[in-house]
């Protein structure tokens, strides 16, 4: 018979896994102002919650929008990009980086195993430093948060990083550089789907019931993702507009010139925010007086260096070829903070 007095132990990383949950960050939040500054506390909420909702449109969409993708089998789409001649491949790979419906994790096997068909890296290196950077959610949330022609300009910005990195990449090869730039890795699978190079999409994906629990469970796990990362936004956004003072943002990282936007890049760099928090922080931040250009630049070089995206390249090729990824990808944040100021 069972012994069903013995107490559950309960583990240091398992305590660590739940203080780490959005949620809980949440409540501490909110209730460390309920506690410190109970008269802070329902103009800080309600800020949050009004924040949430009126993004909730864009969270519908996109969640519908990358349910229907991963559904039909949309990333086989994208391998089509790494066919034919190098400058079509990196046009094609820059361009459809921004559109790959790809978690953080599939990317390296997607990766993978393009090298392993012999893709050239400056094809792959335009879609590493554009996939990070835009997907249709990021698009839209973007977008509710920071307003469409800063959406619009990071997207074009993304396509516009990737060309340059993949053809900055095929220069160097051409001189002589990078002539052995993958590790010798073990392609393996995170789980997160079938093959992205077997099949073909089927678009009318709801015709199949494998399909359609597919479509299910990336809406109900992909909503669920969203509402959680933002909602987490929008308090840490309440948090700095009411306690971080205005004026020591707009000396920082406010103002015209390069000072602003580079100090922006290099903040964002080891600052991880994923796209779907970044936006409303970047929207409290310039309300307090930092400029789009900082702004973009700040968004641009954290996406490129975050976790995930620079797992994905550091696993699979040599310390030369990651170090030009990150220089590729600083730089290009500062370039497009100056000329997203410019055009604003």
């Amino acid at each position: 018979m069972t012994d069903i007095t013995q107490t559950p132990r309960i583990s240091g990383a398992d305590i660590k896994g739940w203080i780490a949950t959005p949620w809980t960050v949440i409540v501490l939040a909110l209730l460390s102002v309920a506690v410190l500054d109970p008269g802070q506390f329902a103009a800080v909420a309600s800020f949050a919650v009004r924040a949430l909702l009126s993004t909730l449109p864009y969270i519908a969409f996109a969640v519908l929008l990358i349910a229907g993708l991963k559904a039909a089998g949309a990333e086989s789409v994208i391998a089509d990009a790494f066919k034919g001649r190098e400058t079509k491949m990196i046009m094609m790979a820059a361009l459809f980086g921004g559109l790959a419906p790809f978690c953080s994790c599939e990317v390296i096997p997607f990766i993978a195993g393009l090298l392993a068909l012999g893709a050239p890296l400056s094809a792959v290196m335009a879609f590493w430093l554009s996939s990070p950077l835009i997907d249709p959610p990021t698009l839209l949330i973007t977008a509710a948060a920071l307003g469409w022609p800063f959406a619009i300009g990071k997207a074009v910005i993304a396509v516009a990083l990737g060309l340059s990195g993949g053809f900055a990449i095929k220069a160097a090869m051409e001189a002589g550089w990078f002539s052995d730039p993958l590790r010798a890795v073990r392609q393996s699978r995170c789980g997160c789907g079938a093959d992205p190079f077997s099949g073909r999409p089927v678009w009318r994906f709801w015709s199949e019931e494998t399909r359609r629990a597919t479509f299910r469970t990336e809406l109900i796990s992909n909503g669920v993702f969203l509402i959680k990362w933002l909602a987490l936004a929008y308090v840490l956004e309440a948090l700095l507009v009411t306690y971080v003072p205005a004026d020591m943002i707009a000396g920082l990282v406010g103002g015209e010139g390069v000072v602003p936007i580079g100090i922006a890049a290099l903040v964002g760099m080891p600052a991880y925010l994923n796209s779907y928090v970044a936006p409303p922080l970047l929207a409290g931040l310039m309300e307090q007086g930092m400029s789009n250009g900082a702004a973009m630049a700040f968004m641009i070089a954290g996406a490129v260096s975050s976790i995930p995206a620079m797992a994905a390249v550091w696993s699979l090729v040599r310390k030369p070829v990651f170090a030009a990824y990150l220089g590729l990808g600083v730089s290009g944040a500062i370039v497009s903070g100056i000329l997203f100021q410019m055009v604003v």
